[in-house]
């Protein structure tokens, strides 16, 4: 059985996740410290990376979200290179229940969004001739469980 055009009622119902579209929004190296930093180091620089997630609704069913990561290298209090990247993907959400739009939204998206982010970092730091930074893989269900929790944590002490 069909619904007219072709297709089957239980394929017309199925949840959809697109990528429309994927870019760089904000990009920044910096490497204040050159040629200084490029040097060969006593010992290795301590790491610092925060990641955040954003979302917006576009419309009824497109949502830009932004996958912004913030990185430090430093050594003897010394900063050797820094970074900042926001890396935006637009997504096409179709049949997803309502309760379940957030955590896909604030979870799935930035997962694919995270290795083409990932590929620019270590390009970046590489070209600003450091080896290149592999960022490890990110726990974006924990993330998503830090910032709900911290939401509540938030609101409950508001009331």
């Amino acid at each position: 059985m069909t619904n007219g055009n072709g297709t089957p009622p239980e394929a017309a119902q199925a949840p959809q996740l697109n990528v429309l579209a994927q870019y760089t929004k904000d990009l920044s190296f910096e490497n204040p410290n050159a040629p200084g930093s490029l040097q060969q180091q006593s010992q290795p620089p301590q790491i610092n990376i925060q990641i955040n997630v954003t979302a917006n609704n576009l419309s009824e069913q497109e949502f830009e979200v932004t996958l912004s990561v913030e990185g430090k290298a430093e050594t003897a209090g010394k900063v050797m290179f820094s970074f900042e990247l926001a890396y935006a993907g637009v997504f096409r959400i179709v049949n997803v229940p309502q309760e379940n739009l957030h955590p896909l939204v604030m979870i799935e998206c930035p997962r694919l969004l995270f290795p083409f982010a990932r590929e620019i970092i270590a390009t970046a730091v590489r070209d600003g001739g450091f080896p290149p930074l592999m960022l490890d893989p990110v726990d974006f269900v924990g993330l998503y469980r830090q910032n709900m929790e911290r939401q509540m944590a938030a609101q409950s002490g508001q009331a």
